[in-house]
């Protein structure tokens, strides 16, 4: 990615020699699509996505506990790491390889780029999660065993879970793009999105049932996991509704500290 790149972005909506969301958001695209980690990180999701629903229910045996819309997004464990880096990754490696100055000089309002980053990013994992949850659900469900009960759209709450499976990795890249703009280091912000999804579920363990189920409901793949892809959501999990609402308040916290935190420290 060149400064180029940017002038080819550049249309009218410039003003007073700055850039508007509009054209800011064009060069964030154009570098996104541009670099090959974004296509490695968008297969090892989609791989993981349908691979693991594959793996999953052909290897289903019989459980009190399933749910065959939830059980077909296993694959989300390994998803959402690969869109929270990819989401790290639209940030971060503008800083390590010193683009990010040109960035800030073509558009100086270091808040509208971030804006437009999390737009795109947002665009892009929204539309692959979705296609990817309904390809996924639809896999899981031609592999099942014929003598296991099968999903399907029109039952309630499957369409809610499946179209909720799509957006839980955006939102995961949403935070992934808020930690890479607030630690601005590729690994350190890769091991916070680690840290955040993996780690803090496993530290609540040694704090007993009551309070590890209380926390946990609040952690993001548990609230993937119970309340977004499930029909039937556990107990000591959050309804749908509030899960989804909490997953869009973290992603908002994220990008909140990642724009102060681009605001008040030099590229």
């Amino acid at each position: 990615m060149t400064t180029a790149t940017l002038d080819r972005a550049a249309t009218p909506d410039r003003t007073e020699g700055r850039y508007g969301f509009r054209t800011v958001a064009q060069m964030e695209w154009l570098k996104l699509r541009s670099v090959r980690s974004t296509w490695w990180t968008l297969l090892v999701f989609a791989a993981g996505m349908v691979g693991l629903a594959i793996l999953v229910m052909r290897g289903q045996h019989t459980s009190p506990s399933f749910d065959p819309t939830n059980d077909s997004f296993a694959g989300l464990a390994i998803g959402q790491l690969a869109l929270g880096v990819l989401g790290v990754l639209a940030v971060t490696s503008e800083f390590s390889s010193g683009m990010i100055r040109a960035t800030f000089a073509a558009a100086p309002r270091r808040p509208l780029v971030l804006a437009a980053k999390a737009a795109i990013v947002a665009a892009v994992t929204l539309v692959a999660g979705e296609i990817l949850a309904f390809v996924a659900f639809g896999v899981g469900q031609a592999v099942l065993q014929s003598q296991f009960p099968h999903a399907a759209l029109g039952q309630p709450g499957v369409l809610r879970a499946v179209l909720m499976a799509g957006a839980y990795p955006a939102l995961i890249a949403l935070i992934g793009l808020g930690l890479g703009a607030l630690i601005r280091h590729t690994a350190g912000a890769i091991s916070a999105v680690v840290g955040v999804l993996f780690v803090l579920p496993l530290i609540l363990v040694p704090l007993g049932t009551s309070i590890q189920n209380s926390a946990l409901q609040f952690m993001p793949m548990m609230i993937a996991e119970n309340s977004l892809t499930a029909v039937k959501p556990v107990a000591h999990s959050l309804s749908p509704g509030v899960g989804f609402a909490m997953l869009c308040a973290y992603a908002a916290a994220a990008l909140a500290a990642g724009g102060w935190a681009l605001a008040r420290r030099d590229a």
